[in-house]
């Protein structure tokens, strides 16, 4: 929890940082990005176990977003584990989670230089039991064209009260 923690607090100021140092270029150089999105995501999770082997478990992504104006959005996300893995809630229970589905409702703020950070609380639906969770992540949008884009992403998943998982993706975008 302390590394997870340290984690965060990174990326928080490294996007603060970035973010003044950026703001006034941003806002010279932006054009009108609002509107519906739509993100396919590939990618694969690792399962943190502090007692067990730790557990990459691939995942595929549907993202669906509005952004209000260029620099913010709102996003549904939803991820599905593709395998099944054991891990360990927080009575320290070994628990089997069967192609869990987690759904997060993000608040989105691009940056600058295609950088997005995510932040939203979700749920993690699984049919023995659901665990409640926080996301934080950051995406970078490269574009392919004028409608796709290519999207790198890393979140954390925090469940309040299980275990928590990282995950890395690429994705692909249209802006609708």
């Amino acid at each position: 929890m302390k590394n997870n923690t340290i984690a965060l607090l990174l990326i928080l100021t490294t996007t603060y940082q970035i973010n003044a140092q950026i703001h006034q270029n941003n806002k010279e150089n932006s054009n009108n990005e609002s509107g519906l999105r739509i993100v396919g995501i590939i990618g694969h999770t690792l399962v943190n176990n502090e007692d067990l082997d730790n557990v990459f478990v691939p995942s595929w992504g549907l993202d669906i977003e509005y952004w209000f104006n260029n620099n913010w959005g709102i996003g549904l996300h939803n991820d599905v584990e593709i395998e099944s893995f054991v891990t360990k809630n927080s009575e320290n229970d070994e628990i089997e989670r069967v192609n869990p589905l987690v759904l997060t409702i993000d608040a989105l703020y691009h940056f600058g230089n295609g950088f997005v950070i995510t932040l939203g609380p979700g749920i993690e639906l699984e049919k023995e039991e659901s665990y409640y969770l926080w996301r934080v992540g950051i995406e970078y949008e490269k574009d392919i064209s004028k409608s796709f884009y290519l999207l790198p992403n890393l979140f954390l998943d925090q469940r309040f009260d299980g275990y928590n998982t990282w995950n890395i993706g690429l994705g692909v975008g249209m802006r609708l």
